[in-house]
């Protein structure tokens, strides 16, 4: 402290001659003040300089910031909106009419309409859903600021679907000229919501409708009514994900629908557009991201009448994960039938996995058997070895066969393993105490995993029901 105090005492100090050798104040001093003393003067004392710098400082302040541009008017330009004006302000609408026959690569958008509700709420695993009408369901899906969400992502682009009294598929967007005009945009949520019998989206539960009542809440408006929401996503991982991955929305469009867009926008660049339309006014920067809403809330509409009656237009390995589905809904006999149909149709080893699970579930040990026998001679299966191993035991009473299965590996771990080794051990070495040989090696010692199901297989098919 008393070395910066000797310091100042010194600046303090200097005399003018002494202030010849600091060149930096009068170089400041023309700068700020070219109407002052020219270079040929006596440099300005400290406190002239200072208030130079107030005065140089006080004209930049004076200048304020440059005026914002004119907010656009999208009912004006390039963007396909109509204004109307409400109690709560301004609202930028588009409606797009589809008719029922419109199609998203191999589907009709108009199949939605007529959806099986309770198909729809046995995919879902949601039977709140089953007494619901689909064809007046409101279809959802946001264009954002962001995709992290919170208090910080705006919906600038709110796209809505549902059928009209004529049938069609109408898609109403909304759009967000600029922040703090959401009000007239929530207000007609609200209202699409009150209408309707259930809310569709995809990945809607944790993005779109988490987001959207947060909008409600910093604009001080009572949230919508609840309504039962049908998220689309949650189905297409149940019933796709084990053939084609990822099950993004595009994803399925392309993989399950059979459609591909043409020059659509990435999802990358969309927040990015907006921001430039806030700062610039250019309309044009909105066109594709307008359009790529459009087909979101069509392909949606798409997907819900395939799922509505999936027996007519899935894949048949789609099919089968499809039926394991409805049997972890409880529904036995839909299942059972969705899996011979995929079994037929050539869904491979996926359609008879599926098949024989569903007959163990229904107890129905001797479809099971012979299912999972014809899986474990095609492929190189743990998992279905394991299952056949406990049929063998339990169900046909042959543990010597059940230990072939085990020998050859099964998805257990090694403790699981070793408990059932030494147990299907002991109930072979009872057996032959008692006289009777285990079935299965029949006094000749075993045949090996794979020959003994091969050799019981045609025995087996006979059981089939």
């Amino acid at each position: 402290m008393s070395s910066l105090r000797s310091k100042l005492a010194r600046l303090g100090s200097i005399g003018p001659t002494q202030r010849e050798a600091v060149p930096v104040v009068p170089q400041l001093e023309e700068q700020i003040a070219p109407d002052g003393p020219g270079p040929s003067a006596e440099p300005p004392g400290r406190a002239q300089v200072v208030a130079s710098l107030r005065q140089a400082i006080a004209r930049i302040m004076a200048r304020g910031a440059p005026p914002p541009p004119a907010p656009a008017d999208p009912s004006a330009g390039e963007l396909p909106f109509a204004a109307v004006e409400t109690d709560k302000g301004t609202l930028y609408v588009r409606h797009v009419r589809f008719e029922p026959q419109h199609r998203v690569g191999k589907f009709p958008v108009g199949a939605a309409r007529r959806a099986d509700a309770t198909m729809l709420s046995l995919l879902a695993l949601d039977p709140a859903l089953s007494p619901l009408a689909p064809g007046r369901a409101l279809y959802l899906d946001t264009e954002t600021t962001g995709l992290s969400g919170g208090t910080g992502t705006l919906p600038f682009l709110i796209g809505l679907g549902f059928f009209d009294d004529a049938g069609q598929f109408v898609v109403e967007q909304l759009l967000l000229r600029r922040p703090g005009e959401e009000a007239p945009m929530l207000e007609r949520v609200t209202e699409r919501l009150a209408a309707s019998s259930m809310l569709i989206t995809f990945n809607g539960k944790a993005f779109d409708m988490p987001l959207v009542r947060t909008r409600f809440v910093m604009n001080r408006l009572p949230q919508p009514a609840p309504r039962e929401h049908l998220d689309l996503l949650h189905v297409a991982r149940r019933v796709h994900r084990a053939r084609i991955g990822k099950c993004s929305l595009g994803a399925v469009e392309n993989r399950v629908l059979g459609f591909g867009r043409v020059d659509d926008i990435p999802s990358g660049e969309v927040s990015a557009r907006y921001a430039h339309f806030l700062r610039t006014g250019d309309e044009s920067a909105l066109v594709a991201v307008v359009e790529h809403n459009t087909w979101d809330v069509v392909a949606m509409a798409a997907i819900v009448g395939l799922y509505g009656e999936p027996r007519d237009g899935l894949d048949a390995e789609d099919l089968a994960q499809a039926a394991a589905t409805l049997q972890r809904a409880r529904a036995g006999e839909r299942a059972a039938e969705m899996a011979d149909e995929a079994v037929e149709r050539g869904g491979g080893a996926s359609a008879l996995r599926a098949r024989a699970m569903i007959a163990k579930a229904r107890g129905d040990r001797d479809r099971a058997l012979a299912d999972f026998e014809a899986l474990v001679g095609e492929l190189d299966d743990p998992a279905a070895r394991l299952e056949l191993a406990k049929l063998y035991e339990h169900y046909c009473k042959e543990p010597r066969a059940a230990l072939d299965m085990v020998e050859l590996g099964v998805a257990e771990d090694a403790h699981a393993v070793s408990r059932r080794k030494q147990r299907l051990q002991s109930k072979i070495e009872r057996s032959r105490a008692k006289g009777a040989p285990a079935t299965g090696d029949e006094g000749q010692g075993s045949l090996p995993g794979m020959a003994l199901v091969a050799a019981r297989a045609p025995r087996r098919s006979r059981r089939r029901v």
